[in-house]
Parts: structure tokens; C-alpha cells; sequence
């Protein structure tokens, strides 16, 4: 029987040569499944012997996943903000640098609901997560807010254009035990009237422009093209969302949108042009590029 070791060695020269871009973590990733461990385990003893149910069952995976399937698509799940969501072709892998989109929505939430006394039987803050797709943003925004007993100072709708991705969503929802405390409503961006308008809008919609999608790493073709392009700039969906803003948000309110790398001047111009006298700011991520763009009108309350 071969061992660890040996099966990495061979599934790192295959994925490599496959053209994965990170064939150790891959490799690593794929035979702890197989073995029913986790990876720290792998690592740990690389001398162990794989026994042949598990050999056949790494080497399905590793077919999988030298064809180009996510590895996330393979395992059926991803892990996010602490949480592990499933994740199908029915939508978008969540990616780590929306968990910014994330910190951010919870800091403005919890500032809002800081910022004057809500006295028993207050109307909830109203939050909208469009494009929600598996549900990451709001269903770990909504874990978080328990996790802070502000859950019920809250209301939470999460919406999608795609009835397929909105299911998804749904089962993240029940998996978390949340599901009466989000609402999914299939729309096109927002619904065609919205009242009463929302205090907080999220987004993570496509972004990536329509020329750059087939050049993007094998993986992507797996998913939904709808969640990735976002026309000849990367821009269209997010200009019809803020153009949408005045009508959507109370007065004061605010919108966080995450945005591609390199739209950071890009979408100020956008604002400037479709809101004048609103504001944009820029937040970027833990690699220092530009992430989510905070939006808000000119009456918008102090984030401290």
C-alpha cells in the first residue's frame, strides 16, 4: 500500500502539471478528505499507509480536480468567516476577501444600533444583501449579529436574480440556524419598488470584466458566469445598483460594494458622477488592494 507521502508526491506533479495553482494545499486538502482526517493529520504523518478504498476514492477527487473543478465544488463545501457553507455550481465560491464585506457590514450595523436609543418595539434596522448567491454575506453577517444578541434589532433579506442560487442559499440558511431570521427574495438587483427603503445595502456583484472572464484561472469556468462578469468595464451591474440608491435607502443610509482590485478610482468616479454630493470611501483588504467602496448620501450619519 502506498503512503501518504508517497500519494502526495505523485498528486502535487499531476496537479502542477494540470495547471492548479496551489497543487501541495490541493493535494493535501483532497487526502485528508479521502482519509476522513483533516490536514494537520495528513501532515503529520506522512509515513502512514492509504488503504485501497481510500486510494480509489483520492484518485476520483484528483481527476476531478486536474480537469479544473474547484476544490470547494469537490468537498462540497467552503469555509467562511468562521463558517462552513455548502457550495454546488448553483453559485459563486465565496472568496476570502469578501469576509471584509462582512467586518464591515457588522462595525456599521452595530453603529447604527449604537447611535440612538431604540426603545422596546422599534422598527428594525432593515439590511439588504443583493446578489446574495450561496448566502455567505448574510448569513454570516446574521451569525454575527446572534453571536451579539442584536440579531432582533435587525431585518435581513438577501436577494438574488438567480432562483438556483437563492436555494442554495436557503440550505446555508437552515445549516446555520437562521433561517427565519433572513428572507430571500428573488429580484433583479432590488425589487421594483422599495418601501420602505433599507438603512444598509450589501453587495458583492460581478465585477470582473467580460474580456478578462475566460482568462481567469480554470476553476471559474465551473461557476456561474452570471456571478463573475460584469460587462466591458466590470462596472454595469454595480452602476445600475447605484443608481438605484437614492430610492433604496432612507435618508442616512448606507451602501458597502465590494469591488475588483483595481476599480478604486473607478467607482469614485462612478458615485461622482450618477450621486453628486455623496460620498465614497475605499476600504482595502489584507493585501492592501481596494475592496469594498462605502457609499452614503450627504446627510449619512458619523461612523465614528
Amino acid at each position: 500500500m502506498p503512503t501518504v507521502a508517497e500519494l502526495l508526491r505523485t498528486a502535487v506533479e499531476r496537479l502542477r502539471e494540470a495547471g492548479s495553482e496551489s497543487p501541495r494545499l490541493d493535494s493535501e486538502v483532497l487526502l485528508a478528505r479521502a482519509l476522513g482526517v483533516d490536514r494537520t493529520t495528513v501532515l503529520a504523518h506522512p509515513e502512514a499507509a492509504v488503504g485501497a478504498g481510500q486510494w480509489a476514492a483520492f484518485e476520483a477527487d484528483l481527476v476531478r480536480r486536474a480537469s479544473g473543478e474547484p476544490v470547494a465544488y469537490i468537498r462540497g463545501f467552503k469555509e467562511f468567516f468562521g463558517l462552513a457553507l455548502a457550495v454546488d455550481p448553483r453559485a459563486l465560491i465565496p472568496r476570502p476577501e469578501t469576509e471584509l464585506l462582512v467586518e464591515l457590514a457588522e462595525r456599521e450595523t452595530m453603529l447604527r444600533l449604537a447611535g440612538a436609543p431604540r426603545p422596546p418595539g422599534s422598527t428594525p434596522l432593515r439590511i439588504a444583501d443583493v446578489g446574495t448567491g450561496s448566502g455567505s454575506v448574510a448569513i454570516a453577517l446574521a451569525v454575527a449579529l446572534r453571536r451579539r444578541h442584536s440579531l432582533d434589532e435587525v431585518e435581513i433579506i438577501a436577494m438574488d436574480v438567480s432562483a438556483d442560487a437563492l436555494d442554495l442559499a436557503r440550505e446555508n440558511a437552515v445549516g446555520h440556524g437562521i433561517a427565519d431570521r433572513v428572507r430571500f427574495v428573488e429580484a433583479d438587483l432590488l425589487p421594483p419598488v422599495v418601501a420602505p427603503p433599507f438603512d444598509l445595502i450589501l453587495a458583492n456583484l460581478p465585477y470582473v470584466a467580460s474580456a478578462e472572464v475566460d482568462d481567469l484561472p480554470i476553476a471559474a469556468s465551473f461557476e456561474p458566469r452570471l456571478a463573475l462578469d460584469g460587462g466591458p468595464d466590470g462596472l454595469d451591474v454595480i452602476r445600475r445598483l447605484v443608481g438605484r440608491l437614492p430610492e433604496a435607502l432612507v435618508p442616512g443610509g448606507a451602501a458597502l460594494l465590494e469591488i475588483g482590485a483595481g476599480q478604486g478610482v473607478a467607482i469614485a468616479e462612478l458615485v461622482t458622477d450618477l450621486l453628486p454630493g455623496w460620498s465614497c470611501t475605499v476600504e482595502c483588504d489584507l493585501a492592501g488592494l481596494p475592496r469594498v467602496a462605502h457609499l452614503g448620501d450627504a446627510s449619512g450619519i458619523s461612523r465614528g
